[in-house]
């Protein structure tokens, strides 16, 4: 009787389950279009805004496996309550935020709470929709609205930042927390594993702290520069916690990530293009949203307005991805959409100029939403379909962490890569005089301050400032996207060499069943 009425509501539970993802997925890109206004208001330095994109996306990609895994065991809904009341209490402290420090340790609850909500979404679809060809088509809309907020989220900043203030981005997510909540406690059904391995606490702070090591090394190689002493240190710390974490989990008796999974090509292939994938979406935004404003001087709604197109083709390129997986395969459809991704970077970090047109730009946007769309859905699909069903919290949980963990390591290695030029060629500003040490200090912090101190400073200063500052930025920018349309194209090279085909692959389903 359980079954049945699961089946029965498997559609308005699908509802639910994308309105919940949907405020998972606006949370950082609806916060990139206010940094601009963040960096103005606080005096954030650009490190202090990848921390404040990053300890969210960091806190959360760390803490999924094992979220995902006590979801299985204690109660998926129970996971997905508790996430929400947790997200809504994250969200009222980042909106009252005094400082840098305070938004940013109130991004890493709102991690925290993302990491017990997402995991259980698709967890709970796995369960309630049984029929395979169903299943696709959910995993398909749940794919495609986790693309779309991503997408939409610099639109709605940008109308809240235009006719309110930043603080506006986060009292958003509140009457979404309650309607979550309440379509959660009403229809979503309780389902857990009482077999589900126990928590691996070891694990998760030898992961956590290594993460973190990583992408704290990677953002001050944007000040300080990749070989110093600071972040060659950082990185070795990070190395011994991860290869600890891998030792660990090769011999622990309760991994929170079964090692062997990655035996899987299948599995493997799909995670490092949902890595890749989100590198490009998430390091890319976190540009546009300055560039669009700090440097072309477009208004919040303006700039969100121009990454629109990003979301009506990500959508598009995401339902026909269905199709193309069904009648070509994964590896054929991953791979294309890697190398469209790979295009767009490669066009955008071309055209992009302080004064280009916003037309050649969306050529550069439509190749981006068109591969991010070609390599989320069937990646998701190849993960969650090479498990067996009572491993789908870890399979749902991997397919999260990919999704994060590319997007702070984009962030991180893009920001950093674009920070380290900016800072370098405003050097030429050294000796102009009426620039004293500290105000140079302050022009190097980031582009909204450099601005900000050359409108107080008028004149001939401004001018230069404001001139200099920009052609940094952009120049950063343009290097940094164009590293990663390189690595775009060699994780498309990657995936058609690991990923099955299309005969391997419904071999492999077939044996996995059989054996279920």
């Amino acid at each position: 009787m359980e079954t049945s009425q699961k089946h029965e509501k498997r559609w308005l539970i699908l509802g639910v389950m994308c309105i919940v993802l949907f405020i998972i997925s606006i949370d950082n890109t609806v916060l990139n279009l206010a940094l601009p206004s963040i960096a103005s208001g606080f005096g954030a330095t650009a490190s202090q805004l990848q921390w404040i994109v990053d300890a969210y996306t960091l806190v959360f990609a760390s803490l999924l496996i094992t979220t995902g895994s006590i979801g299985d065991r204690y109660g998926r809904k129970r996971s997905l309550i508790i996430g929400l009341a947790l997200f809504g209490l994250g969200s009222l402290g980042a909106a009252l935020s005094l400082s840098t420090t305070m938004l940013i340790g109130f991004r890493a609850l709102l991690g925290l709470a993302g990491a017990l909500i997402m995991p259980s979404t698709l967890s709970i679809l796995i369960d309630v929709f049984r029929n395979g060809r169903e299943r696709a088509k959910a995993i398909a809309l749940w794919s495609s609205i986790f693309a779309i907020g991503a997408g939409i989220g610099p639109l709605i900043g940008g109308i809240l930042i235009n006719y309110f203030n930043w603080s506006s981005v986060f009292y958003l997510n509140l009457p979404i927390v309650v309607i979550g909540i309440v379509g959660g406690i009403t229809l979503v059904p309780e389902s857990s594993d009482s077999a589900t391995p126990r928590p691996d606490f070891p694990g998760v702070f030898l992961s956590v702290t290594g993460l973190i090591s990583l992408v704290y090394g990677m953002i001050r190689a944007g000040e300080d520069g990749w070989t110093s002493v600071p972040v060659l240190l950082t990185f070795g710390i990070a190395a011994v916690f991860l290869a600890a974490f891998i030792w660990w989990e090769n011999h622990s008796k309760n991994p929170m990530l079964p090692l062997v999974f990655f035996k899987n090509m299948a599995f493997t292939g799909a995670n490092a293009a949902l890595t890749i994938s989100a590198f490009a979406m998430m390091g890319s935004i976190y540009f546009f949203s300055q560039f669009f404003q700090s440097v072309q001087g477009y208004s919040p709604i303006m700039a969100a307005v121009c990454m629109v197109p990003m979301n009506i083709t990500v959508f598009i390129a995401t339902m026909i991805s269905v199709r193309v997986d069904r009648k070509m395969g994964t590896k054929f459809t991953m791979s294309l959409g890697l190398l469209f991704s790979g295009l767009g970077l490669f066009l955008f970090s071309h055209f992009a100029a302080i004064n280009t047109s916003y037309w050649f730009i969306l050529i550069a946007i439509i190749c981006l939403g068109i591969g991010i769309g070609f390599t989320m859905s069937p990646a998701t699909t190849s993960i969650m379909n090479s498990l067996p069903p009572n491993r789908a919290g870890i399979g749902s949980a991997m397919n999260d962490t990919t999704r994060q963990l590319g997007g702070a390591l984009g962030i991180a290695v893009l920001g950093s890569v674009m920070n380290g030029i900016y800072r370098t060629e405003l050097t030429a500003l050294n000796g102009v005089s009426g620039l004293s040490g500290s105000i140079m200090d302050q022009i190097r912090g980031s582009v909204q301050s450099a601005h900000l101190f050359a409108r107080e400073l008028g004149g001939n200063l401004e001018a230069v400032i404001v001139q200099a500052s920009s052609q940094a930025f952009v120049d950063g920018m343009q290097q940094a996207l164009f590293i990663a349309s390189i690595v775009m194209i060699l994780a498309a090279i990657t995936a058609w060499s690991i990923l099955p085909g299309k005969e391997e692959s419904l071999q492999l389903r077939h044996g996995e069943a059989a054996q279920d």
